[in-house]
């Protein structure tokens, strides 16, 4: 029996709702997008809840989720995971938050994410912040990808029960940190004193000086949140299915996801996470990677950004993008030997600039796959599709049984 191999293609925040603007069509059945139309043609189509029916998911916890384990159970929080991603090797008693750089004014949040300061700006504001902040704790803070950082504060994991400062909106001041018990009381103290003490270096940042020259947003405050431990990963997945796996990624969260579970990350050169990605570099690691492994996960990030800025036209243009992307790898490998599953981890609806409960379109395509008799990748086309509704962790299984690799279960 010959054993094909898998790509699983997440379009980050892929799903969406009508609009008006796009004359009733979601992002996704606007948008030219003749590779993926292509792969439905003699795909088959459905739905996907990344967890179940009706509940937003994070990135986090949708991408366990679609790599098949039970988010309820493994799942420690985010900062552990963006952790990972940024390449931290952590104990299991330390304790790890995600972090936004964002402007205040007058103790107002005015932008969550600094005006999408760029990745090299916010490493530079995170070295300073490293260097000279000063904590009872050891610490380290480290700059991601875009707005995004990461704190840990050795040793203290028996305090996660602590809350955040992020209002999750501009126009509202941060919050108090909140605790449950005496160890979370201390990580909420050591929390205020870093948030002050940063605050400080960044307002007097020469990074920050020179975006206000330039009428930018400047990053002079910290939101905290996300307080993450370490998951609780039954078995890896390439111990699971046998496979040598890989993933191309840029976003430290889902490099972190990716690493937890036992793939090698790459990140090719131009790949950044934000809508000046290189989708290309991205689409030849991929062909490249295919050689040599069993199974290769590609993980493409702008299309949520544009839902979370509420811009249709952008988010049409990312999936045009990434349909690109997609047509370089599938110009390139054989599909009688390879079986592609594209599908976002989550809906991110422009009208709600935020995760949804949404459910997620899916198209499974390559060898093995007994087609449908749908004509192209949009959300009400994939309604109609075969595959029908499954649940995210069922997308996995699918792959491997089509790529002749599950195994029966009975006599």
């Amino acid at each position: 029996m010959k054993q094909r191999k898998g790509l699983l293609i997440i379009l980050d925040g892929l799903g969406d709702r009508p609009i008006k603007e796009l004359g009733g069509k979601t992002p996704l059945e606007y948008a030219n997008t003749p590779n993926m139309d292509g792969l439905a043609k003699f795909g088959i189509l459905g739905q996907q809840d990344p967890i179940k029916p009706g509940q937003p998911a994070g990135s986090d916890t949708a991408h366990l989720s679609i790599f098949g384990y039970d988010p309820y159970k493994v799942y420690r929080g985010r900062g552990f995971l963006e952790a990972l991603g940024v390449g931290l090797d952590l104990d299991e008693d330390d304790l790890a938050f995600r972090v936004n750089f964002a402007t205040i004014e007058n103790g107002i949040i005015t932008d969550r994410r600094a005006g999408r300061i760029s990745t090299e700006e916010a490493h530079e504001l995170a070295k300073a912040i490293q260097e000279n902040v000063k904590l009872p704790v050891e610490f380290i803070f480290v700059g991601a990808t875009g707005h995004r950082a990461v704190l840990v504060l050795r040793g203290m994991a028996a305090g996660y029960k602590v809350g955040e400062n992020d209002p999750h909106e501009a126009g509202k001041p941060p919050h108090e940190f909140t605790w449950e018990d005496d160890e979370s009381r201390k990580v909420a103290e050591i929390l205020n004193e870093f948030v002050k003490q940063a605050h400080e270096v960044l307002e007097k940042h020469p990074v920050n000086e020179k975006r206000r020259k330039e009428g930018k947003p400047v990053a002079n405050y910290l939101l905290v949140r996300g307080a993450g431990t370490y998951p609780d990963i039954p078995m890896k997945f390439t111990e699971q299915w046998k496979v040598k796996a890989a993933a191309v990624v840029a976003v430290s969260l889902v490099k972190g996801v990716a690493r937890a579970i036992g793939f090698d990350i790459y990140t090719p050169e131009g790949a950044t996470g934000e809508y000046n990605t290189d989708e290309m570099a991205k689409a030849r690691k991929v062909v490249e990677l295919l050689n040599d492994y069993d199974f290769v996960f590609l993980h493409f990030k702008p299309t949520d950004a544009a839902g979370h800025d509420n811009n249709p036209r952008l988010k049409v243009e990312m999936i045009e993008k990434a349909d690109r992307m997609i047509g370089y790898i599938i110009d390139s490998i054989d599909l009688e030997d390879v079986v592609i599953a594209i599908t976002g981890d989550h809906s991110t609806p422009c009208e709600v600039m935020n995760h949804s409960g949404d459910p997620v379109p899916v198209l499974i395509a390559g060898g093995g796959v007994r087609a449908d008799h749908t004509e192209s990748f949009g959300e009400r086309e994939c309604m109609r599709g075969g595959l029908g509704r499954i649940k995210g962790h069922d997308i996995v299984p699918v792959m491997m049984d089509l790529m002749n690799r599950s195994e029966k279960f009975g006599a």
